[in-house]
């Protein structure tokens, strides 16, 4: 008899997920925290594949955050063909007068936050792939999928369902955890059809169990 997913110690049961997604960098395709700030921003409500076509230009023409504070949003809008570019080139620009300089990069929920079109998501995406300690989870659109589907967690709300990831898996498995429920969820838990035959989660999932009782952990 399948165990109820409460029940369960989420930890351990995602070994073979985190073992699956373990050192899988962000789709984003950056190559220092200057980047990662400004491609996260961009990314927002776009897809990563667009942000990682643009990025070349745009960095060839402002590679560093000293760069980027001389600008003036409406010099971006050729670069950044994204939606709501004319916004998101006024807080990137913005940001970067207060930043001035790439050494000067926050690397904490607080720091980050604090900029417009930096909210808990990308902060959390930010500080994982710059491997500091983690304040948080990444919950995008597709951990808002996955985490119900398993049982891990309930409801539709970003900040509930990353409160209920990090009361039920220890700090050090934070990053690790929002990273592989968001790769699970592109790769896997899509939206229609997912392949949860060959889902390494399926023991486990209360989506699939409720499909197939007879093949759940007992």
């Amino acid at each position: 008899m399948a165990k109820k997913s409460v029940d369960l110690n989420w930890n351990k049961e995602l070994e073979p997920l985190f073992q699956k997604y373990k050192g899988r960098k962000h789709p984003l395709e950056y190559k220092n925290p200057y980047q990662l700030l400004v491609m996260v921003v961009l990314s927002s409500r776009d897809s990563d594949r667009n942000i990682n076509s643009l990025a070349p230009a745009l960095f060839e023409k402002f590679p560093s955050m000293a760069s980027l504070a001389e600008a003036e949003p409406e010099d971006l809008y050729p670069f950044i063909k994204v939606t709501s570019f004319r916004k998101k080139a006024q807080w990137l620009t913005k940001a970067a007068k207060e930043i001035k300089d790439d050494r000067n990069i926050p690397l904490t929920q607080e720091g980050l936050t604090q900029f417009s079109g930096i909210g808990r998501k990308s902060a959390n995406v930010i500080m994982s792939q710059m491997n500091v300690p983690p304040e948080g989870v990444i919950v995008d659109l597709h951990t808002l999928r996955v985490a119900p589907r398993l049982g891990i967690a309930q409801g539709t709300n970003p900040e509930k369902i990353e409160t209920q990831l990090m009361d039920k898996v220890p700090r050090e498995n934070w990053h690790i955890l929002g990273m592989s429920l968001s790769y699970l969820g592109r790769e896997t838990c899509r939206p229609k059809n997912p392949k949860c035959p060959e889902c390494v989660m399926n023991r486990v999932c209360k989506f699939y169990l409720e499909q197939s009782p007879q093949v759940g952990v007992s």
